[in-house]
């Protein structure tokens, strides 16, 4: 079984949530709900930090537009951190994610 780690930390309203570990089909209802349970309307930001994350399946992926369309509804930036070169920087891109969140290398 895969495990994925979420590790939240909120501060005046920005939202900063750090995945670690591999999400795929088996743990994404599971990192879904705690991504979902940190977010709630009065966030002014939230980062996504992919730093550690090893592997995104097409289930950790929705999750990620999910709440992209989520904040916009919300008018709620969005930010995703993702190293050049990781394995979870290519699937945002490739993806398109890139292009409805601000992308950046580190916080």
């Amino acid at each position: 079984m895969t495990t994925a780690a979420v590790k939240v930390h909120t501060a005046s309203g920005a939202v900063h949530i750090a995945i670690a570990g591999e999400i795929d089909l088996a743990n994404a209802a599971v990192v879904e709900e705690e991504i979902f349970a940190a977010v709630d309307n009065s966030a002014t930001r939230v980062t996504i930090d992919l730093t550690d994350l090893l592997y995104v399946d097409s289930s950790g992926l929705r999750i990620l537009f999910e709440l992209a369309n989520r904040l916009q509804t919300l008018q709620t930036a969005m930010v995703v951190i993702a190293p050049p070169g990781s394995p979870s920087r290519r699937v945002v891109e490739i993806s398109g994610l890139g292009s409805f969140v601000e992308l950046r290398s580190q916080s």
